[in-house]
């Protein structure tokens, strides 16, 4: 009796993800390419307990064997599937504020560098390279990262508030400085 009361683990476990409308998947060897309108990403998905497969507008995941460790990374490669989908059609924003209060601080952008000028009164202007598939623009005070890989538009965001760090100053006092005020689809002020 108790063995009826017991539910049977599946020897697997599955998730399925459907791709909308205009995006197109390409699987070879665990590396996952997704086609849509704004981009593409290629993503390296490989891992011996799990089995990817693209078929028509579906991607499936299957585990080798039913555990704790194999369902929260199924969980976790589902999350990033949905965040490159996300990315080809609609693309990741994060925006950044520049806060000038002591010293006015000029930001532009010249040769795929963001430049930093006057920073709490520097003599030599901060450069910060810009990262290949990520659009940089200023507007006013305030700087747009777009791009449709997340980690990508993450890293140049955090390249560029780690740009206007310095030591021997409180943040509370001296508050100059460029810092990110909303990330992808979340904001933080």
């Amino acid at each position: 009796m108790e063995e009826d009361k017991r539910k049977e683990k599946a020897p697997y476990i599955e998730a399925e993800i459907e791709l909308p409308e205009g995006v197109t998947p390409t699987l070879d060897k665990g590396v996952l390419t997704l086609n849509g309108p704004k981009g593409e990403v290629t993503r390296d998905f490989f891992n011996p307990q799990f089995t990817l497969a693209a078929e028509g507008n579906k991607i499936n995941i299957k585990t080798n064997k039913n555990s704790k460790k194999n369902k929260m990374m199924l969980g976790t490669t589902k999350a990033h599937i949905n965040n490159i989908i996300r990315g080809i059609t609609k693309g990741h924003d994060y925006e950044l504020k520049i806060c000038s209060g002591h010293f006015p601080m000029n930001v532009s952008i010249s040769n795929k560098k963001l430049v930093i000028k006057n920073f709490i009164g520097e003599k030599f202007p901060r450069q910060i390279n810009i990262l290949d598939g990520v659009d940089v623009k200023i507007e006013n005070d305030i700087i747009k990262v777009n791009s449709v890989d997340i980690e990508l538009a993450g890293r140049q965001s955090a390249l560029i508030e780690e740009g206007c760090k310095r030591s021997g100053y409180d943040r509370r006092i001296f508050q100059d400085g460029i810092y990110i005020i909303k990330k992808d689809g979340k904001s933080l002020k």
